[in-house]
């Protein structure tokens, strides 16, 4: 049986599978989802490529023949409903692992889900997720059973900077170029602040203080005539798609045109089409190809577009495709852990990812990165796609600018 909660709208809708099923047959799975507050504007996309990778699972065979059971739970971008209703999973379906959404909330939930052992597969790429034995010096907590899809914040912040310097030294920058961070005093925006910042002064830059701008879409004029007089050279954007789109339109009247940085949430097809011109020259981290691209795997996307869309004519942006490899790594540890004394259970799951290396789910080549994660180190991948973007009269376009391998310094584990 697959739930669907809506909190936001107070609607529950129910879908049954198989009445035959036995619980030997089902693999249960939480789906923490963000449909309605600040960070909808990007949690659709990904949480409806969650929910149809893993109804696409279903529909092909399930895990060896197991059919994932998941519930779904629109928590509005509110930490204590996500608390709540992870606490409600543990006496209710008791998954085994789940797909979640925000850095605050996976953060509250680092501690609990290791003494539950569920492997918790997180929107939040925060660096603070990424050392499960709790070594680095860095680290705010263990999180052995935390893992996510991409480059954390923090290194695809630390990849936009050494582009960068690149970038500056290429287009003759005179004297030292300077770098500014910028997002709501938030978890998410605030989880690479410290560590890129430390970056880019290695890399020469000088770092100026930050500036706060909310994470719901609004004038942002003050911030950007405060970017303006800070003589920023390259500014980061910790804030989702829509808030960034009102940021730029603002900065765009007062003449504030800095090298902008997104993250990856930051930027997007529809941030592109709204912004329009204000967003020329967005540098952007892909974590995946865009709907338009010929990869061998995006036959699979638009095969698993098909289980909501089945006239295939809905275009899914890019956070669409990162949702689908969240959810095939999963499946690829849960069918290695099926073969595991005790099946597939968490700790078993947690073994099959960490036995991945530079693994792309199968079917997925070119959309998903290759990807190790080990019992030491669950930064999966560092390397940054970094992007330009146009608006092109509506034609946008993506253009490649360069791959950014980031180090695996030891240092930087769990930050």
């Amino acid at each position: 049986m697959r739930k669907t909660l809506l909190c936001g709208t107070a609607l529950l809708a129910m879908f049954g599978f198989s009445t035959m099923a036995t619980a030997a047959d089902t693999i249960p799975v939480g789906h923490l989802a963000c449909y309605t507050g600040p960070t909808s504007d990007v949690g659709v996309p990904y949480g409806n490529g969650v929910a149809d990778a893993m109804n696409y699972i279903n529909a092909n065979g399930g895990i060896n023949g197991k059919k994932l059971e998941y519930e779904t739970v629109d928590y509005s971008y509110k930490a204590p409903q996500a608390i709540a209703t992870y606490k409600k999973w543990l006496s209710g379906i008791k998954p085994v692992a789940i797909q979640g959404w925000g850095t605050a909330d996976t953060e509250a939930l680092v501690q609990f889900i290791a003494k539950d052992e569920i492997p918790y597969y997180s929107a939040s790429y925060s660096g603070h997720l990424t050392d499960p034995t709790g070594k680095s010096p860095k680290t705010k907590s263990p999180a052995p059973y935390n893992f996510f899809y991409g480059p954390s914040y923090s290194d695809t912040c630390r990849g936009l900077v050494q582009w960068a310097a690149d970038d500056w030294a290429a287009k003759g920058g005179k004297g030292v170029p300077k770098f500014i961070h910028m997002g709501a005093n938030h978890p998410y925006p605030n989880s690479p602040k410290e560590a890129c910042a430390e970056y880019a002064k290695e890399l020469g830059f000088e770092v100026l203080n930050p500036i706060v701008y909310d994470l719901k879409p609004g004038d942002a004029k003050a911030q950007c005539l405060t970017l303006k007089d800070s003589g920023a050279n390259y500014a980061y954007m910790g804030n989702t798609a829509g808030s960034n789109i009102s940021l730029l339109n603002s900065c765009g009247t007062v003449g504030a045109k800095p090298q902008f940085m997104a993250n990856v949430w930051g930027w997007d097809e529809n941030s592109i089409k709204a912004a329009q011109e204000s967003g020329d020259g967005v540098a952007v981290p892909l974590g995946s190809p865009s709907w338009k691209s010929d990869a061998p795997g995006m036959a699979t996307v638009r095969a698993i577009s098909k289980t909501s869309d089945p006239s295939g004519e809905t275009y899914r942006n890019l956070h669409y495709m990162r949702g689908v490899c969240a959810v095939f790594f999963m499946k690829d540890a849960m069918a290695v852990a099926d073969k595991m004394d005790g099946g597939i259970t968490g700790p078993n799951i947690k073994k099959g990812m960490e036995q991945m290396k530079d693994h792309v789910p199968a079917g997925l080549e070119g959309v998903c990165k290759p990807s190790t994660w080990t019992s030491e180190d669950h930064r999966g991948t560092t390397e940054v796609s970094v992007y330009t973007t146009t608006y092109n009269g509506g034609d946008f376009k993506f253009n490649q600018q360069s791959t950014v391998v980031v180090p695996r310094r030891d240092d930087w584990l769990g930050w």
